[in-house]
């Protein structure tokens, strides 16, 4: 199986080519307004695109979909029902989790995954590798306080299933480089606090001008750092960007 990507300068968001060269079809999965490189790897090999997936409907990863299907002549668009009611476009197939697709030979299983975004889907595929968007990346997870995110109870469970995956599982990202279930396993500090192996912290902060204890202080995959906190306030826990933190 062939697995490319592009990776926009600007957003550091993933698009991908997935293919079965034998069988001469592949899909896409997501957009950045860098997707010509893929489809033209897909024309060079002679693969047929049969059907565009989409993980959720944040710009950075819609991005010249629309642009790409046109070069395409329409593959169908694929996403959950509420990536869907977000989409500019008609999406031809709806998944919910646990569904499967059968795209002339290659399947794929949808992996409902809320926490970051409304709708949002990992995609399994053929068995051994995962795109998981902006949930599960490389040593860190995805945020949970933007407008509509399900919130953090829902992050994690989403997390925590996607690591039930067998640890040689190949784990895609919608932001920069790849992984493995078994390297998050070891590496990954939201899952080894998750996991009872790493203690959680209590320094006191503040964010959005309220207090806040930090339970967590981690790398983020775009050099800054990613933030497990819970606010004083109301007891809320959720995870921001390191930038929304203030310390000391």
């Amino acid at each position: 199986m062939i697995v490319e990507r592009t990776e926009n300068p600007q957003w550091l968001s993933n698009a991908y080519l997935v293919a079965d060269p034998e069988r001469g079809t592949g899909v896409l999965i997501d957009g950045n307004e860098d997707v010509d490189p893929l489809i033209d790897r897909a024309e060079a090999d002679g693969i047929t695109i049969t059907h565009y997936l989409v993980t959720h409907p944040h710009v950075d990863h819609i991005a010249g979909i629309k642009e790409a299907r046109e070069r395409l002549g329409g593959p169908p668009l694929v996403a959950h029902e509420a990536t869907a009611a977000e989409l500019d476009e008609d999406v031809e197939v709806i998944m919910g989790d646990g569904d499967k697709l059968d795209a002339n030979g290659i399947e794929i299983e949808a992996l409902y995954t809320p926490g970051h975004a409304p709708g949002h889907l990992a995609f399994l595929i053929d068995g051994t590798d995962v795109f998981t968007a902006d949930v599960l990346f490389k040593g860190t997870v995805g945020g949970c306080a933007a407008p509509g995110a399900a919130g953090f109870e829902a992050l994690k469970s989403s997390v925590m299933r996607l690591m039930e995956l067998p640890p040689e599982t190949r784990v895609h990202p919608g932001h920069k480089e790849p992984t493995t279930i078994a390297e998050q396993e070891s590496e990954n500090p939201f899952v080894r606090v998750w996991r009872g192996i790493d203690a959680t912290g209590d320094e006191q902060v503040t964010v959005w001008d309220r207090p806040a204890t930090l339970k967590l202080w981690a790398p983020d995959y775009d050099g800054g750092n990613k933030a497990w906190i819970v606010f004083g306030d109301s007891g809320e826990e959720t995870i921001v960007g390191g930038s929304q933190v203030v310390r000391g």
